[in-house]
């Protein structure tokens, strides 16, 4: 993104569904904007898309847990978008026990009829914006990251002083502490955008957040 526009893009946070998982809505430069994670409660979101006249161009994923992907199939079949979501993960989209329906919930789950893969270091442009695919295994084995400018969409990654958990089918508490080595080389500037949980500064959790000292 070139510097003299970054005041132009606005991040609205959606909460959705009884997990209360936060849905992102990145406002690029004109009516168009790019959702990450779209938890149970589509229609909230159609609605607030509708009410400020915003184009989705594009879904994605964090990981692929129902709490996140509840609402994706709604959306990208009423807007004839792309879905997003590391391979290690796609198989969820259709798979209510892989992305934890059957334990989470008792309303009935609405497979993903299509989607397309990324993996670690990918780069998506829209507009001026770029967002950039950080593979952070850990809370699921597709669980990533996405970096856009001084953003960091991080799923269940990082929370606000504290991590996603590890004891799902696919967690591993290792390779949790590994994407926590790679958030730690990224720069102090990021302001950091979570699954669940109030927003927070890189540099905040890199001094606060006991994973990071781990």
């Amino acid at each position: 993104m070139r510097k003299n526009e970054v005041t132009q893009v606005k991040v609205k946070k959606i909460i959705l569904g009884e997990m209360a998982s936060n849905c992102y809505v990145l406002q690029l430069s004109n009516a168009n904007c790019v959702l990450f994670d779209i938890g149970d409660g589509a229609a909230v979101l159609q609605a607030y898309l509708t009410e400020h006249e915003l184009q989705p161009q594009a879904i994605f994923l964090t990981h692929g847990h129902y709490d996140h992907i509840a609402g994706v199939e709604e959306i990208r079949s009423a807007y004839h978008i792309p879905v997003y979501i590391h391979a290690q993960d796609a198989a969820m989209l259709s798979d209510s026990d892989k992305n934890l329906a059957t334990w989470l919930t008792t309303k009935p789950f609405q497979k993903v009829t299509a989607w397309k893969t990324v993996t670690d270091g990918d780069t998506f442009s829209f507009e001026d914006t770029e967002i950039t695919v950080l593979h952070t295994p850990g809370h699921t084995k597709g669980s990533v990251c996405y970096r856009c400018d001084t953003l960091l969409f991080t799923g269940d990654t990082l929370f606000h002083l504290s991590r996603g958990r590890t004891d799902f089918p696919g967690g591993s508490d290792k390779e949790m502490l590994e994407s926590f080595q790679k958030l730690r080389t990224l720069d102090d500037r990021y302001s950091v955008y979570p699954g669940h949980g109030e927003d927070s500064t890189l540099a905040f959790e890199k001094t606060h957040n006991l994973t990071f000292f781990a």
